[in-house]
């Protein structure tokens, strides 16, 4: 199995309660269980490492019904 993690943050809205931030943490979970989430309601963030890609990870969060985007810096 590849080790390599990376660590991103993104941007997502529509996470509005603590179900949510819940939802968000199985939907990447499913990609990589292993996966370390933190999210931020109060901002509409998520920062997460994982081993998936950070896209792989939107299209997650897309279908799980939120929209997600990627951070910069």
């Amino acid at each position: 199995m590849d080790e390599t993690r990376a660590d991103f943050l993104m941007r997502v809205e529509g996470m509005t309660c603590d179900g949510c931030a819940e939802a968000v943490r199985r939907a990447i979970r499913r990609l990589d269980p292993e996966a370390r989430v933190q999210v931020d309601l109060e901002h509409g963030r998520v920062a997460v490492t994982t081993h998936a890609q950070s896209l792989a990870v939107a299209e997650a969060l897309t279908r799980a019904g939120y929209t997600a985007t990627a951070m910069t810096g």
